[in-house]
């Protein structure tokens, strides 16, 4: 029988479960075991044989196996044993190659998949009688679960108990209207998935009301886990930065294309070299070009910077977030939770017929005590005592509520046995306020609890006057104020509806509590006026409780505008564009007016950060240029939506993560330029030399073994550099800005033409103290590497090397003396030596080869105490 046509006692029969309390633990660990863990399977890895073969796709590799396969056929032809070194050497430096390029993908690969585990969804269930929080991989059939509006379903469940209940499922149905649910709605056992009402389905997502409900399929039983097992849509995702330098490869390709075309036709006219050496140079030149290993790089540097935010409590959901990051310059940001202590605690209560608030401990007056216990009634949120600990579920504005009650003799578990709750009208951003009724005796009882503003309308008895006035009080106080009203009915409604129980109302008080500003925030906003970030404090709070505490904060200065939701809806796009800059605060907003206060801010061109965390932020967070999610109090539908989470929902780390997406991006650019400069130089030294003297200082396999060992460890080990403590006095790139920008490029060609120069210095010295090529390559061969390994020290700062300890990253230490390593071991290992077409030198030249490696330190140090590199500042 399917589960849509099943009641509710035969699911608890048939999954060993009692609704009421849950699964025991020794249930769950034995269902663990036996249906594994609630996720779909994970889309087919790549295999290491194909990972290497994938190696092999880059048309210049091609090429290059395609000459040493024709240089293999001549070898044969001409029999000579000497013959083969060549080419079987270029095989093994591109197998070589390929192997490391496994390696980085491999690695790029754990880095991600640690963050994927990271922003596993939550699941509110029942256990052994207990409410708890659990990560969702961990449900099992049977499981009772609780879902309210923003929330993922994390299982296919059937529903116990809904109110007002309302799922998205276009994911699995195609619908785009929200679907009705009903817990005690009749379904038809041949109902298609769209018409199952008592049902909901995993990875579909709660848009309002509440409910109990039975997990009944997890993982690929699922229905979304069938559609997966089916067909994996899940596609790798490039970069902007990497799809631009995948371009910047084709020009550069082309571009050495040609300067190979014109030496071969050289090489040809004067008959200086063969024309398979001329070939074989031709190509290698080719290949040096191109930095192959860069878009694996630039995806190993951002996911290091990725794995560096998690530890600074931002987990990253996309990589193209990171360089979006570098050029934020406005940061909206919720208050609550955010730029204050999320630790909300009831300090003051007013009653109606009191003459002024009251100071809330643990033994209030008989009024105060109703107010608290009604408003705990009309709170979703709980607080679990286990021990000395404390847990607080769902809103901090219920939990301080339920917490007061709790203090003052009131446990909402014993006040919900009293005045059971039949029904609900969830709290809405439009209505700004919650509804619920209660059975009292042979009457019911109605609460509504929201803000003042909302509920004033709506009571026809008590001192609104008094209440007004002491609303402003305890506002201009920084307290956040809700209102609690009730009235007693007689019948139970049939259907009960919003017009037939919010009206009528008697209000019974206000309650005020207290968020503080964290000190930290307090800190991070000076540190955003410095970096050239304009914060925004948007808040459903009252506008003298957002600007008290926008004050305290340093986000509301002289000058600076406070704008209610209100306000807001009369001004056009027109007016808000003129006013964008001057508002600092927006108290009462709804989601609706966060993505025009996004978007006003993207006309005036700017990279906008904003937070969210309920299921209405949701096209606020997708509109931002960031959208970030509150970890903490967040919905699953806000996480799933925006670009980064934060775990700690600390305004701080915030700013965290955008000092470290500029230091991210600093770092691809010190890659980008270290990279570039090296292999134009290459090009530059051969180019010039076959024009000057139709000769090749270098060799293929020399040019090869030079890209093999300064090509891949100390590129990596400076995309490891710390970020720079001066990055947030720097004012927001823009975000069109070129990665060549503030003279890269030219700074890339001016180190291509030095390299050049000293390599074609060297060759001469090399040619004329030995007489012969081989002598001239020997040192040009030396020099190149050594002084492109040297010069990677240069790369990490535009300031002076010894401005700092240039030994600070241990990283590049290590790949300098691996690399170095490997330079000597060519250079000094006789059979090695010979295989490499290299010879020994008399002693003081290498001494003159390691000087002449040196020239770019002095060389970069004038440029950079010139200005000739430039700072961005």
């Amino acid at each position: 029988m399917a589960f849509h046509t099943q009641g509710k006692a035969e699911l608890e029969e048939q999954f060993s479960v009692d609704s009421g309390r849950g699964l025991t633990t020794e249930q769950v660990n034995a269902r663990l075991l036996e249906q594994g863990e609630n996720r779909l399977a994970a889309k087919k890895k790549k295999t290491w044989l194909q990972r290497f073969l994938m190696q092999f796709k880059d048309v210049m590799i091609i090429i290059l196996i395609i000459a040493a396969a024709i240089s293999f056929g001549l070898a044969i032809y001409e029999n000579e044993p000497s013959s083969f070194f060549e080419p079987a050497l270029i095989l093994l430096i591109v197998i070589i190659n390929a192997i490391m390029g496994v390696l980085q993908e491999s690695k790029a690969e754990k880095a991600l998949d640690a963050l994927m585990g990271l922003s596993v969804q939550k699941a509110r269930v029942l256990r052994d009688g207990q409410e708890c929080v659990i990560d969702s991989v961990k449900l099992v059939e049977g499981d009772i679960i609780l879902l309210e509006a923003g929330d993922y379903v994390p299982a296919d469940a059937r529903l116990l108990r809904s109110s007002n209940l309302k799922s998205e499922e276009s994911a699995l149905t195609g619908e785009s209207v929200p679907s009705e649910k009903d817990a005690l709605a009749t379904v038809k056992e041949d109902a298609p998935l769209g018409d199952r009402t008592n049902m909901v389905f995993s990875g579909c997502s709660i848009t309002y009301g509440t409910a109990v409900a039975m997990v009944v399929a997890t993982g690929m039983k699922t229905e979304m886990g069938k559609i997966a097992s089916l067909l994996n849509n899940e596609q790798e995702e490039q970069t902007p930065l990497q799809r631009k330098l995948a371009v910047l490869g084709k020009y550069l390709g082309i571009a050495a294309l040609l300067a190979c075309a014109i030496i071969f036709v050289i090489g040809l006219v004067d008959k200086a070299m063969s024309p398979i050496e001329l070939f074989m140079v031709s190509v290698s030149l080719a290949v040096s070009a191109i930095p192959e290993g860069l878009p694996a790089i630039v995806t190993i540097v951002l996911s290091i910077g990725v794995q560096r935010m998690v530890k600074r409590n931002a987990i990253i959901r996309r990589l193209p977030a990171v360089e979006t990051l570098g050029s934020a310059s406005v940061i909206c940001s919720d208050k609550t939770g955010t730029l204050t202590q999320n630790r909300m605690t009831l300090t003051e209560a007013w009653a109606d017929g009191m003459d002024e608030p009251a100071h809330i401990g643990m033994s209030a007056q008989e009024p105060i005590c109703t107010l608290l216990k009604y408003g705990s009634l009309c709170c979703d949120g709980s607080v679990v005592f286990v021990g000395d600990d404390i847990t607080h579920i769902g809103d901090p504005t219920e939990t301080a509520i339920v917490f007061a009650a709790h203090r003052n003799g009131m446990p909402k578990e014993a006040i919900n046995r009293e005045l059971p709750r039949v029904f609900e009208l969830p709290f809405d951003s439009e209505r700004k306020r919650m509804t619920t009724l209660h059975r009292m005796g042979d009457k019911y009882l109605v609460i509504v609890k929201g803000a003042f503003d909302g509920l004033e309308p709506l009571c026809i008895k008590g001192d609104l006057q008094k209440a007004e006035a002491v609303l402003s009080d305890m506002s201009q106080r920084a307290l956040r104020v809700l209102a609690i009203a009730y009235k007693i009915i007689d019948v139970l409604p049939k259907e009960p509806t919003m017009e037939e129980m919010e009206n009528g109302l008697e209000l019974l008080g206000l309650v005020g509590m207290i968020d503080p500003p964290r000190e930290e925030a307090r800190v991070a906003v000076m540190t955003c006026k410095e970096a050239g970030i304009k914060p925004v404090m948007i808040t459903g709070d009252h506008v003298i409780t957002a600007t008290a505490i926008a004050k305290q904060l340093g986000i509301f200065n002289e000058g600076d505008e406070s704008v209610t939701g209100a306000e807001l809806a009369l001004m056009s796009d027109e007016q808000l564009d003129q006013r964008v800059r001057n508002i600092s605060v927006y108290a009462r907003v709804s989601p609706e007016d966060k993505i025009r206060i996004v978007k006003a801010w993207q006309r005036a061109d700017q990279v906008v950060s904003m937070t969210g965390d309920g299921v209405n932020d949701a096209p606020a967070l997708k509109a931002a240029d960031i959208g970030c999610a509150m970890g903490i109090t967040g919905t699953d539908v806000a996480k799933g939506t925006a670009d980064m989470t934060l775990s700690d929902d600390n305004f701080a780390t915030i700013v965290e993560a955008v000092k470290e997406g500029r230091g991210i991006y600093d770092n691809i650019k010190k890659v980008v330029g270290f990279l570039l400069g090296t292999n134009i130089g290459e090009v530059l030294v051969v180019f010039f030399a076959m024009i000057l003297w139709r000769k090749t200082p270098l060799l293929s396999m020399q040019l090869l073994w030079i890209n093999l060992v300064t090509d891949s460890l100390p590129a990596i080990a400076l995309g490891r550099e710390a970020v720079n403590e001066r990055i947030m006095h720097q004012k927001p790139k823009s975000k069109n800005e070129s990665i060549f920008s503030h003279g890269l490029g030219i700074k890339i060609a001016l180190q291509g033409i030095m390299f050049a120069i000293i390599t074609l210095v060297a060759f001469q010295i090399g040619l004329k103290a030995t007489g012969t090529d081989e002598g001239g390559r020997t040192m040009a061969f030396m020099t190149l590497s050594l002084m492109q390994v040297i010069h990677a020290f240069n790369m990490r700062s535009d300031r002076s090397l010894f401005a700092s300890n240039p030994f600070a990253n241990k990283s590049l230490n290590i790949a300098i003396l691996i690399s170095t390593a490997m330079i000597w071991l060519v250079l000094l290992v006789p059979p090695i030596q010979q295989v490499f077409a290299l010879v020994a030198l008399p002693v003081k030249y290498y001494f003159i080869s390691i000087a002449m490696a040196l020239i770019p330190i002095p060389v970069m140090e004038i440029a950079k105490a010139i200005g000739l590199v430039k700072h961005r500042h």
